[in-house]
């Protein structure tokens, strides 16, 4: 029998077993994945902006 692979619950660290049992994967439970979703839906997460670097310039042709 093929070993499953078990993966920590990115809310709360619980270890989840990676199945197609496994209902709410990668959480643990409904609760958690709902707090994930309230997170993303506040802006708790984001992805930062990069800063231009100072040899760049606005024009694409690479002239000034």
């Amino acid at each position: 029998m093929k070993k499953l692979p078990v993966v920590t619950c990115p809310q709360c660290g619980k270890e989840v077993v990676w199945s197609s049992e496994s209902r709410y994967r990668p959480f643990c439970s409904e609760r958690c994945k709902l707090i994930d979703l309230g997170a993303w839906a506040n802006e708790g997460y984001r992805i930062p902006e990069r800063e231009p670097q100072a040899d760049q310039s606005d024009d694409p042709s690479g002239q000034a």
